[in-house]
C-alpha cells in the first residue's frame, strides 16, 4: 500500500498516509527504498513520511520496555527445609501484611490430582521420589496463579529449590517481577523431621510426610537448595529468621523484617 501510494504520484499521501499507522516500523533498507521515489514527492511530504517511520519505530522499541519497577508484581521468596515452618508463617504474613500465598508444592499437588491434567503423572512421580519438579512446569503453574489472583503481592514458598528452578524462573519471570528478598526459616533437621512426621501422623494427607521420603527431601534440600540459599546471601538478599522456637515467637521476628521493608 505504502509504495503504491508513493508510486502514485503522492495523491494519497497528501491526504492519508501522515496520519497511517504502520504496523511493523520500517527497517533502514526500507527507509533507503522510500528515498529512491523522491522525484515523485516534494519534500515537504518525504520528511514527513520519515519522521511518521522514525516516530513510530521509537515508540515500538519504547513499548518492549521492561514493565516499572512499581507496577510489577512483589514477590518475596520463602525458604526453608521441610517442616521449618514456611506455611504456618506464610498464613500469618498473609493476614497481617495481605500477600498472596503461593506454595510451589501445593500448586504442583494441585495440578497433580486435577482430573485430565497433562502434569499429574510426572510430578507424582517426582514428589514421591523426594525429586524437584521440572522448573518450566513449576513456573508455568506460578505465573497463572499470579495472573488469576489480581494481587500484587506474592510469597512464593518452597521455591525455587535448586539452581535449575533459579535459572528457569530468571528466563521465564525475572522481568516481569519486582523481586524483594528471601525469607529463610532455618531450622534444625532433628525439629523438621519431627514436625514433619506429627503432621503426616494428624492427618496431612500428604504422601511426603513419612520418614522414607523425608530423608530423601531432607538430602535434596541440602544438596540443592542451601547453595541457592548461599547465592542469594551473597547478593545481600536473605532475611534469616531462627525457625526453631514456637510459630508465635518466629512470627516476631517476621514482623520485624516486614516492617523494616516497608510493608
Amino acid at each position: 500500500m505504502l509504495y503504491a501510494a508513493i508510486r502514485s504520484g503522492g495523491t494519497y499521501l497528501r491526504r492519508d498516509l501522515c496520519n497511517f499507522n504502520y504496523s511493523v516500523p520500517f527497517s533502514v533498507c526500507r527507509q533507503h527504498k522510500a528515498l529512491q521515489y523522491h522525484q515523485f514527492l516534494d519534500k515537504s511530504i518525504l520528511r514527513s513520511l520519515i519522521n511518521k517511520v522514525v516516530t513510530y519505530s521509537s515508540s515500538t522499541k519504547s513499548n518492549k520496555l521492561i514493565m516499572p519497577e512499581e507496577k510489577k508484581p512483589q514477590i518475596v521468596f520463602v525458604l526453608g527445609g521441610p517442616g521449618a515452618g514456611k506455611g504456618t508463617q506464610c498464613s500469618k504474613i498473609v493476614e497481617r501484611y495481605h500477600f498472596v500465598h503461593l506454595s510451589a508444592g501445593d500448586l504442583l499437588r494441585e495440578e497433580r490430582a486435577r482430573e485430565g491434567s497433562e502434569y499429574g503423572t510426572l510430578i507424582e512421580d517426582y514428589i514421591r521420589n523426594g525429586k524437584i519438579v521440572p522448573v518450566e512446569v513449576t513456573c508455568s503453574l506460578l505465573e497463572k496463579a499470579m495472573q488469576n489472583s489480581g494481587k500484587n503481592r506474592f510469597l512464593i514458598d518452597g521455591f525455587p529449590r535448586n539452581q535449575d528452578n533459579l535459572d528457569g524462573w530468571t528466563r521465564q519471570m525475572a522481568d516481569k517481577v519486582n523481586f524483594q528478598f528471601v525469607l529463610f526459616f532455618n531450622c534444625n533437621e532433628d525439629t523438621c523431621v519431627e514436625r514433619c512426621l506429627a503432621r503426616g501422623q494428624g492427618g496431612s494427607g500428604r504422601s511426603d510426610d513419612n520418614l522414607e521420603s523425608l530423608k530423601k527431601r531432607i538430602q535434596t534440600y541440602n544438596n540443592d537448595s542451601l547453595p541457592i540459599i548461599k547465592h542469594y546471601e551473597q547478593l545481600g538478599q536473605v532475611k534469616q529468621v531462627d525457625a526453631n522456637p514456637s510459630a508465635e515467637e518466629v512470627f516476631k521476628k517476621v514482623e520485624d523484617i516486614f516492617s523494616e521493608a516497608g510493608f
